[in-house]
């Protein structure tokens, strides 16, 4: 930690070194044409409500339920958007709110991001607040916008972006409140984690190809406040993707590695990897995921404890991802745990196409097979087959209506899995309106 704090202050000593200061002489300031705005204020208005009907498209809130009716629902979330800019000096307030029609206690509010930044004319920038963050393809780190809630990291960002390289350190340390004793412990917080660094860099060529390195450190902590311990996991990997013409070929493989809150070492990968073909009113894409899980993967009787002792998880866990995006629209994996806890892994193989038939709509459909990656005692390891139907109206271009309906037609092993009944009967529909005007401009 003490490497990080070092390193974040000297990025940080060189940024406002590199900072434009009337007290420098004239011979060593750049000279730069002044730009014709500087300030500048915008209000944005994101307006996000979506209904949806289930039926066994989620887990049971008690494991031995039985889901016997649909499920129907109105969701809905307004974020609102101040940007501020003055010469190097930009401002972001996301004030949010998000609930249910009719929720009890009418929601919650929160600040989703909050935000100084500060750039320098050579690239080098610090941006300290709550912000939202999306790497790549948003597989490891990602807002997952599509939930109501979306996420963001309180942290401090330092980097350096420039003739197509691309350098960013983020610094997270989070607490409870403030206190003069007992104020390292860290539970129940915005966060599941006490501490997080991450490092990440990006280059593009000129060749349409471009690839990062991300390396992150997450702290967590288990016990209570009088005895604790944190325990830190970290995931190493690289990011590729190559866009020719009307081509899109992506790949990326994460190794994920330390220990967990309970002191059992981590040893899991994933890799992944897709090719798609878009033109002007039609598109294609195929591709395959594989994320490692635990072996002996045990799923205890109703009103028993799993017997398994495992010295080593193998099962990799894609920590602050957008999982919605990639592992099936119903989020069976990895936005709900299993029984016991552990993961037998995934296995996505996926084939999506879109059709364009009027300008300003678009079709979308989209098949998942879905397996694990370990052997089940007794069981295949198949889950089951997911259907995604997709329909979207640009109605303006800041006015977007959007409905789907997903059908999974799930196996034995994902009864047996997951605990739902009957597997075969799996349907999730809804319908989405979404409004996101500019309401404010001014320049000067």
């Amino acid at each position: 930690m003490r490497q990080v704090v070092f390193l974040l202050t000297f990025m940080c000593s060189l940024l406002l070194l590199s900072l434009p200061s009337s007290a420098q002489s004239p011979d060593t300031v750049k000279i730069t044409p002044v730009p014709d705005i500087v300030h500048s204020f915008s209000v944005n208005a994101d307006m996000m409500t979506r209904g949806e009907f289930r039926y066994g498209g989620m887990q049971a809130e008690d494991p031995n339920d039985v889901i016997k009716d649909y499920a129907a629902f109105f969701m809905e979330r307004v974020r609102l958007r101040l940007d501020y800019q003055y010469k190097f000096l930009n401002i972001r307030l996301a004030p949010q709110h998000a609930g249910i029609w009719g929720q009890q206690g009418g929601g919650a509010f929160k600040l989703h991001e909050a935000w100084i930044k500060l750039t320098a004319h050579n690239g080098l920038f610090m941006q300290v607040g709550r912000q939202a963050l999306n790497y790549d393809d948003q597989r490891i780190i990602g807002s997952d916008d599509w939930t109501m809630t979306a996420a963001s990291h309180d942290i401090v960002k330092v980097g350096f972006e420039g003739k197509g390289h691309k350098l960013h350190l983020v610094v997270a340390y989070n607490q409870n409140n403030e206190r003069l004793n007992g104020g390292t412990f860290y539970e129940n917080g915005a966060q599941p984690y006490k501490t997080m660094q991450t490092l990440w860099y990006h280059y593009d060529t000129k060749i349409n190809l471009g690839f990062s390195l991300l390396f992150m450190n997450v702290g967590v902590q288990a016990g209570n406040v009088n005895n604790y311990q944190t325990k830190y996991q970290h995931v190493a990997g690289a990011f590729l993707q190559y866009r020719p013409r009307n081509w899109n070929i992506e790949g990326s493989f994460y190794y994920q590695f330390g220990k967990e809150e309970h002191n059992i070492p981590i040893s899991a990968y994933m890799g992944s990897g897709k090719a798609a073909y878009e033109a002007d009113k039609w598109g294609v894409s195929v591709g395959y995921d594989y994320l490692s899980g635990d072996p002996n993967f045990l799923v205890p009787a109703e009103g028993q404890l799993g017997l398994i002792r495992h010295e080593t998880i193998r099962g990799f866990c894609p920590l602050f991802g957008s999982h919605h995006k990639f592992y099936g629209a119903m989020d069976f994996f990895y936005m709900q745990t299993y029984v016991n806890g552990f993961t037998p892994g995934l296995q996505n193989a996926f084939l999506s196409g879109y059709y364009r038939p009027v300008p300003k709509v678009d079709l979308t459909a989209a098949y998942h097979f879905l397996a694990t990656a370990t052997a089940i005692r007794d069981h295949s390891k198949a889950l089951g087959h997911e259907l995604e139907l997709t329909a979207c109206w640009n109605i303006l271009p800041f006015v977007q209506l959007s409905g789907g309906y997903t059908f999974m037609f799930g196996t034995e092993t994902m009864e047996f899995l997951k605990r739902k009944n009957p597997s075969s009967q799996l349907h999730w529909g809804w319908l989405m309106l979404r409004v996101n005007p500019e309401l404010f401009n001014y320049k000067k």
